[in-house]
């Protein structure tokens, strides 16, 4: 296609503006960059033909929430599965519209968007319609997830199909602002959508010492977020001498009744995304991905990387929606495993990480976190979680909660907790004072948490003890971000860099009137946020 790029959706993006050029920061060709905006532009012009279709259909919304989660940054780097996507959404929106495509006066209304649009337009507007593009991409994973485990909600979707036609209307801040953060209340829905998928079908998260030494003999790593993958991996290498163990985003599962009875769910392996290509070089295993992050695998280990879902890599196997897992499990026969237990530590040193505590966890013991903190013994909560990434600047997580005082407790989810989970912060009357929450759209928990707790205390959640210090990567913690400021939080220290989609005007929005700012330094921080002063 020869094309140039522009993409600034990830953090991590060139120069903290926008990778552009024949690829991206995260291994993205400027090929892939196009067809991926091709087929967002193809999805707007679906949403405006399911907007005016009598006939609207689930599978339109099904349709909208794939290819949104298709291009959220590390998902999809093939193009023949994306030129496949973008046919399958012409097709619906001919189903759906059949003579629109030859009407003699053409409005243009269901017309593939052209993204050039919104990457040219004003820079407020560019600013304010990423939010909600790169939202809404974050929001269709959660969706997603939901959906593969049959729970929907229709507001959610309709939502979909609302920000999209928004997108393609040559609207102002004042029309955008609104849907900005519309997404962020519907995605608080979705969440919860997710959260009562997950825990109905699962069984509510208990706290879990998950060990990370690999036993000898053979094993598979499963990577992502898709609970109903590993569930299906695990029940297809029963009784096989095949150990499972998670990676990443997947840790979380070991909390989960339905998934934790399963002996063969030995531990986990590897730490964050961004070091993948570092721990899997010399694997002798085969890794399963089920959503992002996938970085381009290296030709040491690409024999030894399948993928699902929505996920795809060039010349890579990928397993359908059969989920017949026979290629991985015969790959783990094959390569045999360790010859002898390999003990792996995580990268402060630690053997062991803990998690397990969604808000089911956390509010059976209200009583004993709020007569802690009546009594003083706990004198701040730190809410410190997100993605991680790798920027220079991201250790500043790890020292920030080693300097945390030892009279405070810390929450944790996503993968940012990699940084310092293996930490033993020890406890506070009895209580942990580092508690895994989960996976990024876990979240739901620390808000449920944190409303639950401002009740108790008869305050808003902006008076509580808790300060909220995140790392963002991708657009799942762009959804979460806006739900947290259509409940009004304010305070939130986003870091290691601010969005490169944020306009100086919409950055000036958010600091005045939610307070929002970048991190510093651990100590000054800290300073700050507990009244120390010099």
């Amino acid at each position: 296609m020869n094309t140039q790029m522009f993409c600034f959706q990830c953090e991590q993006t060139a120069g903290c503006k926008g990778c552009t050029g024949a690829a991206g920061v995260c291994g993205k060709t400027a090929d892939v960059s196009a067809l991926q905006d091709q087929l967002t532009g193809a999805l707007i012009g679906l949403a405006r033909a399911v907007d005016a279709s009598p006939d609207s259909s689930e599978n339109a919304s099904r349709l909208i929430i794939r290819g949104l989660f298709t291009t959220i940054t590390n998902v999809n780097f093939n193009e023949e599965t994306l030129r496949s996507l973008i046919a399958e959404v012409h097709q619906e929106k001919k189903r759906l519209v059949p003579d629109c495509g030859d009407c003699g006066s053409p409005c243009g209304r269901t017309s593939d968007y052209d993204m050039a649009k919104i990457w040219q337009a004003d820079v407020d507007v560019r600013s304010l319609k990423s939010r909600i593009l790169f939202g809404i991409r974050g929001m269709a994973a959660y969706a997603y997830h939901a959906e593969v485990l049959g729970y929907s909600d229709r507001d959610v979707n309709y939502f979909f199909i609302k920000a999209l036609f928004a997108l393609g209307e040559d609207w102002g801040m004042d029309e955008l602002l609104p849907i900005v953060l519309e997404t962020g209340e519907v995605n608080f829905k979705c969440m919860e959508l997710l959260d009562r998928a997950n825990t109905e079908t699962y069984g509510n998260p208990s706290p879990v010492t998950v060990p990370l030494t690999v036993e000898k003999g053979p094993f598979i790593v499963i990577t992502g977020h898709d609970l109903f993958d590993l569930k299906q991996l695990l029940e297809q290498t029963e009784d096989k001498g095949i150990n499972i163990y998670t990676h990443g985003e997947m840790l979380p599962a070991h909390a989960y009744p339905e998934l934790k009875k399963y002996p063969h769910l030995k531990g986990n392996f590897g730490t964050a995304w961004q070091n993948q290509q570092k721990e899997f070089a010399n694997l002798p295993a085969p890794i399963l991905f089920t959503t992002n992050c996938l970085m381009p695998p290296k030709d040491s280990y690409k024999d030894r990387v399948f993928t699902t879902e929505v996920v795809s890599y060039p010349e890579v196997v990928h397993i359908g929606e059969d989920k017949d897992f026979t290629p991985v499990i015969q790959k783990a026969l094959e390569l045999g495993g360790f010859d002898e237990d390999t003990a792996f530590t995580g990268i402060n040193g630690g053997t062991t990480v803990t998690t397990g505590f969604g808000h089911n966890t956390v509010l059976s013991v209200a009583d004993q976190v709020i007569k802690a903190v009546k009594k003083g013994s706990i004198r701040h909560f730190f809410l410190v979680g997100g993605c991680d990434g790798a920027r220079a600047g991201r250790n500043y997580y790890t020292e920030f909660v080693k300097k945390v005082p030892a009279d405070s407790v810390i929450l944790t989810l996503a993968c940012g907790k990699y940084r310092f989970n293996d930490l033993d912060l020890g406890t506070i009357d009895g209580l942990p004072r580092l508690m895994d929450m989960g996976q990024c759209n876990d979240a739901y928990s620390a808000i449920r948490v944190a409303l639950a707790l401002a009740e108790a205390f008869g305050c808003g959640v902006n008076e509580l003890p808790l300060s909220m210090v995140f790392s963002w990567y991708e657009q799942k913690a762009v959804c979460i971000l806006l739900t947290l400021l259509h409940l009004g939080i304010k305070n939130i220290r986003l870091g290691p860099t601010l969005p490169a989609f944020l306009s100086p005007n919409v950055l000036a929005y958010l600091v005045e009137n939610y307070q929002i700012a970048p991190t510093t330094t651990p100590e000054d921080d800290l300073k700050e946020i507990l009244g120390i002063e010099e």
